[in-house]
């Protein structure tokens, strides 16, 4: 099941005074891949983190699969995150872990059984091609080796809303490639995707929808679009 995502007049202001997002009022449909693009600073982890509550609305509303977001109980909360797949730029993986076990581990903490967990960990790292690095571990492995097990690690409960915060930012462009054909093919299995970016190469060679964040508002949104020429990126 897809998970269809409404931003409505949404702003977050943090304590030092700073705006995240100022009048933010989009939705992403079911089974959608979008990407946010927009120099760094400008709202684009802001919007991440109200989807998988980091953060809350200072004012209005964000709704994921008709969830107010910023209204959830904590056990609710911890519902949502069990739909939400996150690949960070930095991978963050268990260094003293393998593969396996960085796989492993975030399946059993959402609560999946031992047998579940060990039907779903090869097939993740086969789908990305690392099943032969399984018990690899992280500092043995290539930065794209490495973000590809962050992305099995988010992948492996088939979850039907993934967010990419800057996956491809530390990465070579064939990696880069290969980062952004994983997240095509999560969404033709109907995953909705929000890919955050700055990278006008990945964003131009997808053709989807573009919405781009400039001093937390949106500058643009175009339904199959390249990255705007008036937009900084960095």
């Amino acid at each position: 099941m897809s998970v269809r995502v409404e931003f409505n007049d949404v702003t977050v202001i943090y304590p030092n005074g700073a705006r995240g997002l100022s009048g933010v009022t989009l939705t992403l449909e079911e089974g959608e891949f979008a990407f946010l693009v927009g120099p760094t600073g400008h709202g684009k982890s802001t919007f991440l983190k109200l989807l998988y509550a980091e953060e809350v609305p200072t004012r209005g509303q964000v709704l994921v699969s008709g969830w107010d977001v910023g209204r959830l109980s904590p056990g609710r909360v911890a519902q949502l995150r069990r739909r939400v797949g996150v690949i960070f730029q930095d991978f963050r993986l268990l260094p003293h872990r393998t593969v396996w076990e960085n796989v492993a581990f975030a399946l059993h903490a959402t609560g999946m059984s031992y047998r579940a967990v060990l039907r779903s960990v090869p097939n993740a790292l086969a789908e990305v091609g690392l099943l032969d690095k399984a018990d690899e571990f992280p500092s043995r492995l290539s930065a794209g080796e490495q973000q590809r097990v962050a992305i099995a690690r988010a992948l492996a409960r088939r979850p039907p809303l993934i967010l990419a915060d800057e996956p491809t930012g530390n990465l070579d462009p064939r990696s880069s490639r290969q980062i952004l054909k994983l997240l095509l093919q999560a969404n033709e299995r109907g995953a909705t995707v929000i890919f955050a970016s700055h990278d006008p190469s990945i964003v131009n060679a997808a053709r989807r929808r573009v919405i781009a964040l400039q001093s937390g508002q949106v500058h643009s949104d175009t339904a199959r679009g390249t990255y705007p020429d008036d937009l900084g990126r960095d």
